[in-house]
């Protein structure tokens, strides 16, 4: 298992692959940017988005037929009309409807019911208004203000610098190091909040991430990062059940999950995918929880690793991490990436138990480690003390 890092200081999603940021260095080239996103030169994709890895472009979209859409628009609907009911009595119908993905139109209301929000919004009424009154610790504050622009930059709502886009945000991420001061801010919190925020109001995308980090992602955003670390090492276990070959060709290489998964995970893959996948995969996300992660990081790694030609292709760690970093476009498309997300022979059985392995090996490693270390203080001990007198 890798050192425990402090995401606070350590994870800067400049250190890592991401597609859509804008290079500093180039300042002429994000003025340029810019003029023509104010200019109306760029085209913006259905989802807001004007350019960057993110963008998406509509003659290669494959849309629902409206009448089809429309049916689905009612099922839900009925569904957040009675939705104790439905959660109780047929939740297998709504994780079967949030697989074929939440019609647009209710993703917002649909994710604030899945994710319990809208019940945390209505029992802490004033909460968020008053976390916006207070100062805010100031290394946090002046961590969020240095990543805003970092981002989605290429996104209506945050392509100007202090615009209202940002300015929501930084005053979300600043009431969840108030609601939340032991963890305080994390970098991979920004893309979480501001995904929310493309599909809400501020004070609904506050509620909606603090379910998130506290519900869905516990420990994730804390400083160590052991929740992650310790999924990372579920998913290497997991990754052994499902493909054999690939485990073994990344346990040789000693390829450690925390090197690809990492982004993957504390970003919820809105840093790896094309964006109408990044939407099916939140809504499965929201419905069946953190599982939802390993079946999409299983199903990518099996496509990019599973083949022996794949492997082959790879005969050093650095083949292999840059195959990992340039996922191929097909297999990101979302109809694909959910059906083979699906076909998985791994149950949530399989992903408890595994779970359960690795907490009990990370317990017994912490007990040897202790135990080694006051044996050794010990003899330290025993090897200073002065001789008796004769």
């Amino acid at each position: 298992m890798a050192n425990a890092v402090n995401p606070h200081d350590h994870f800067d999603p400049d250190a890592i692959h991401y597609e859509d940021e804008v290079d500093m260095e180039d300042s002429e080239e994000e003025e340029e940017e810019a003029s023509n996103k104010q200019n109306g030169a760029l085209k913006t994709d259905r989802y807001g988005f004007m350019g960057g890895g993110q963008f998406t472009d509509p003659e290669l979209e494959s849309p629902i037929p409206l009448e089809i859409l429309r049916k689905r628009e009612l099922k839900w609907l009925d569904m957040l009309e009675n939705w104790e009911k439905w959660m109780s009595k047929r939740f297998k119908k709504v994780k079967e409807r949030c697989r074929k993905g939440i019609p647009p139109s209710i993703r917002p209301r649909a994710w604030q019911y899945l994710c319990g929000s809208k019940y945390l919004m209505e029992h802490n009424r004033g909460v968020y208004e008053a976390y916006l009154k207070e100062q805010g610790e100031p290394r946090w504050i002046d961590d969020i203000k240095k990543d805003l622009h970092r981002q989605f930059p290429f996104h209506e709502m945050f392509a100007a610098r202090g615009g209202h886009g940002q300015e929501d945000l930084f005053r979300i991420l600043k009431a969840y190091t108030i609601h939340n001061p032991k963890d305080g801010y994390c970098q991979a919190q920004g893309p979480i909040a501001a995904v929310l925020l493309m599909h809400m109001p501020a004070e609904q995308a506050f509620w909606c991430l603090v379910s998130i980090c506290d519900k869905y992602l516990p420990g994730y955003y804390s400083p160590g990062l052991e929740a992650v670390q310790t999924d990372g090492d579920v998913l290497y276990g997991l990754l052994k059940k499902v493909v054999p070959a690939t485990y073994k060709h990344l346990k040789k290489q000693k390829v450690d999950p925390i090197l690809y998964m990492t982004e993957w995970f504390m970003c919820v893959f809105t840093r790896t995918l094309p964006w109408s996948s990044v939407l099916r995969v939140w809504d499965m996300f929201f419905c069946e929880g953190v599982k939802v992660m390993f079946r999409i990081a299983l199903t990518l790694i099996k496509y990019t690793l599973g083949r022996p030609e794949q492997i082959a292709d790879c005969p050093s760690l650095y083949e292999t991490m840059e195959k990992i970093r340039n996922l191929a476009p097909q297999i990101l498309r979302e109809e694909f990436l959910v059906r083979e997300s699906l076909k998985l022979s791994i149950t949530e059985r399989d992903m408890e138990k595994e779970h359960q392995y690795q907490l009990a090996k990370k317990k017994a490693a912490k007990e040897k480690a202790n135990k080694d270390l006051g044996k050794k203080k010990k003899s330290k001990s025993h090897s200073q003390s002065p001789e008796s007198p004769s």
